[in-house]
């Protein structure tokens, strides 16, 4: 059995300024490293034996700071692990996306949760075979983490409205087959136990529209 543990990147100013990111790429902000250190301190209460992240300096960045701590390799990047496109709402408040695209209104370059989906679960199959009988943290981002969560849990409605933290940790576990959600927001003991800064609808408006299931 492997053990993915995805990890949502540290807090980027866009992230402190409610702005949807996806597909844009924005650095971690002093936060966001301090933020991927507690979650490498958190993690080295396990044996990792690899760190993978999206290709976005965010997710590269919290992966290497989490590597760093573990003593382990810089990870690699694994472009099919990238958050969600956002097409024209990227860089937008939860404000201006309502104005610009009000309920229903479908928006340009936006990618579907189905797309998502079929690029983001192939790849991590595929780290999962790779590091067969390992555990292997997966620095990645909010929408890829609940697209994942919502695939494979057969209760979607657990954690709606519980926020994906930025540093949380999400446990799955693969035998050769489907993943399994193990936990959310994995405790690893209570030291995980601590507020975040914004709730992941506060983060990211699109995510949250009722009509926006795709």
């Amino acid at each position: 059995m492997t053990l993915l543990y995805l990890v949502r990147h540290g807090e980027t100013d866009w992230n402190r300024a409610r702005r949807i990111q996806g597909a844009t790429d924005i650095p971690l902000n002093d936060l966001g490293r301090s933020q991927a250190r507690e979650t490498g301190d958190l993690l080295s209460r396990r044996r990792v034996t690899a760190v993978v992240a999206s290709p976005l300096v965010r997710a590269v960045e919290t992966g290497a700071i989490i590597a760093d701590v573990l003593g382990l390799p810089a990870p690699l990047h694994v472009p099919a692990i990238a958050e969600r496109r956002y097409g024209e709402a990227e860089g937008l408040t939860g404000t201006e996306v309502e104005a610009r695209f009000p309920a229903g209104t479908p928006v340009p370059g936006r990618e579907s949760r189905t797309d998502l989906v079929a690029r983001v679960l192939p790849a991590l199959a595929d780290i999962a075979r790779r590091h067969d009988g390992g555990l292997v943290v997966v620095a990645t981002h909010g929408a890829v983490i609940r697209a994942v969560v919502n695939h494979v849990s057969p209760d979607t409605e657990a954690h709606a409205g519980i926020p994906i933290r930025n540093g949380s940790i999400h446990s799955f576990a693969s035998d050769g087959g489907d993943l399994v959600l193990r936990e959310f927001d994995d405790p690893i003991e209570v030291e995980s136990e601590r507020p975040g800064t914004f709730d992941f609808d506060y983060q990211n408006a699109l995510e949250s529209e009722a009509g926006g299931r795709d």
